[in-house]
């Protein structure tokens, strides 16, 4: 999730975490990193979410984030524990970014670069890879098109080795790849009432949001029935700020202006 204020999270956690167990096949971990302006919080589980306790107590947590990195997880690689369960979290340029992978990359076994692995995972090493190559081509955070151009170059190389869907923020930026399946949803005023996919709960979100809220949900599939979800191309990657899809070229900026 990427948004223009902090959000709360219970709707669409609630919905997610029903696949990881009971509407869905990935029972191997689940994780939530959550990006807010006091720091970056991450919380991982080796339990199916639908079992996990962390999860149960998380849903009624009442936190609120601008930017969120959560997963599910099938074992493809590397065995069912904490240190695999995604999102990865790591330093760079004073910043934390998270990072969680959906893919099976074969043969894929980089040579050792300025992040290592924790766990066993082909997910973590291609996050370590993706960080070192920033990091080694630039000392500070460069400006956004830079950064989107370096990243879809590193992109490019390990998504060769196999499925490679991504999210990668920092809580102001949100990059999502897409090799397979990925979709996002944008909402925004006038708000509506949106429906569960997973479980008989709705929400009308005009009764907790501001005007000027704007917030995007990626997701592998839709979480919700009767709103317009768009689906990635595959091998595009999308660049997310406050809420707002931006591009890569320099001069273009998130247009936060209300329309209607």
């Amino acid at each position: 999730m990427s948004s223009h204020h902090p959000a709360a999270l219970d709707f669409s956690f609630t919905g997610f975490i029903e696949r990881g167990g009971r509407t869905g096949e990935h029972k191997d971990g689940w994780g939530i990193a959550l990006h807010t302006p006091g720091g970056c919080r991450l919380y991982t589980d080796y339990l199916p979410s639908i079992d996990s306790p962390l999860a149960a107590q998380f849903k009624q947590s009442q936190i609120k984030a601008r930017g969120v990195v959560a997963h599910i997880r099938k074992a493809t690689q590397g065995r069912v524990s904490l240190e695999n369960s995604h999102p990865f979290t790591r330093e760079l340029w004073g910043q934390t970014w998270s990072f969680a992978h959906n893919g099976d990359l074969k043969l894929y076994d980089p040579k050792p670069t300025l992040y290592a692995p924790w766990g066993d995972t082909d997910s973590e090493r291609a996050f370590c890879h993706l960080l070192s190559g920033l990091a080694q081509r630039f000392e500070h955070q460069p400006a956004r098109h830079e950064l989107y151009a370096a990243l879809a170059e590193l992109t490019s190389a390990i998504a060769e080795h196999g499925p490679f869907n991504f999210i990668l923020s920092n809580g102001d930026l949100l990059f999502a790849h897409c090799s397979t399946e990925l979709h996002v949803v944008t909402r925004a005023y006038p708000f509506s009432v949106a429906h569960l996919i997973d479980c008989a709960l709705s929400i009308d979100f005009s009764h907790h949001n501001q005007r000027d809220d704007r917030i995007a949900v990626i997701a592998t599939q839709p979480l919700t029935s009767n709103e317009h979800w768009t689906r990635f191309a595959e091998g595009e990657l999308k660049l997310f700020e406050r809420g707002v899809e931006v591009g890569a070229a320099p001069e273009q900026r998130a247009d936060l202006r209300m329309v209607g």
